[in-house]
């Protein structure tokens, strides 16, 4: 018999994963990508070392409009759709069991952990908003919930299903200890959209583009970000790594901005709403030679191009005095 299971890479949905495993049945490990939470390679790493099967699975297209949008049970403090979110994903597994070969669901889920989404009443919303209703095992918390389909055929024994609750990991950290996991994150974050400064940004963006893509979407996770006018963006690479990946994910729209000779970040402005003016990109390239080696000097050289290196154009510029950049979002 087989199991899916929602599987983060974190500890409790490794423990989960061996609890089931422990009772003979085979995983399949789901894991979910979007802008907002991705899969990594550790995430590969530990299901290998847990012996199951691996599946890396992006529903971003889906997602974004029928869950980030339009969530039925409204967000938590910062742009996070919890409920949808959980049950979307419980839903979308369950349609892969039949073709997979699954009989049920499995998470990492404890009651009481997190307030918002796993408490008695938020996880019974879950179930029933998935379709799968029953089918969803959650072995850390199971003695303290209903009775699941797996369960009451037989499946599994409940007796071997655990009683944790609310917060605390110290009897999480026991069962690591005692089946041998030693690499797992932190349990703190792992969504973007429950940090205040990506939901901060994300509210901006959907000011002027009101479904953006998955692709649009990536641009928020790096930089240093300026409106420098109403639906025109400018982001600003931090370092080297941020540069490199700014330049993997501009849009062909895109103007891409650097000193020409100096070291300094690479730019990019996106305009959503409105054209670009000469002011506009004069003003974008004063603030991004701010950030440059060329800080200080009277005039800077602004390379101008797009993301095929076409349109190439050289602009002097004086950077603009530390005390008039804009605050960032």
């Amino acid at each position: 018999m087989k199991a899916l299971s929602l599987f983060s890479g974190g500890l409790d949905s490794q423990l989960a994963a061996v609890l089931i495993k422990e009772q003979g049945i085979e995983i399949i490990g789901i894991h979910f990508t979007t802008p907002f939470f991705s899969g990594s390679q550790d995430i590969n790493k530990a299901a290998q070392d847990l012996g199951i099967e691996f599946l890396d699975i992006d529903i971003s297209e889906d997602y974004i409009p029928r869950v980030l949008l339009n969530p039925v049970y409204g967000y938590g403090k910062n742009f996070n759709p919890c409920i949808d979110c959980h049950a979307y994903m419980l839903h979308t597994a369950g349609k892969l069991m039949e073709k997979l070969g699954a009989s049920f669901m499995v998470t990492g889920e404890v009651v009481g952990q997190r307030p918002m989404s796993q408490n008695r009443s938020a996880l019974n919303a879950v179930d029933k908003l998935s379709g799968f209703k029953g089918y969803v095992v959650r072995p850390l918390s199971g003695r303290l919930l209903d009775e699941t389909i797996p369960e009451r055929e037989g499946w599994i024994d409940r007796e071997q299903l655990l009683d944790i609750n609310g917060r605390g990991r110290t009897r999480q950290m026991e069962l690591a200890d005692k089946y041998d996991l030693e690499d797992y994150p932190s349990p703190a974050g792992g969504c973007l959209l429950t940090e205040s400064n990506f939901a901060n940004r994300l509210r901006q963006m959907l000011q002027f583009e009101i479904e953006p893509s998955p692709l649009q979407m990536q641009i928020l996770r790096l930089g240093r970000h300026f409106y420098i006018a109403d639906g025109i963006l400018l982001v600003v690479g931090r370092n080297r790594s941020e540069n490199d990946r700014l330049a993997n994910i501009v849009l062909d729209s895109d103007l891409l901005l650097k000193v020409a000779d100096r070291p300094g970040p690479l730019a990019v402005v996106r305009c959503m709403i409105n054209e670009l003016s000469r002011n506009d990109l004069e003003y974008a390239a004063s603030i991004m030679a701010r950030y440059s080696d060329a800080k200080l000097e009277p005039q800077a050289r602004i390379k101008i191009f797009s993301k095929n290196q076409d349109n190439i154009e050289i602009l002097m510029i004086k950077p603009l005095p530390s005390e008039q950049v804009p605050p960032s979002v």
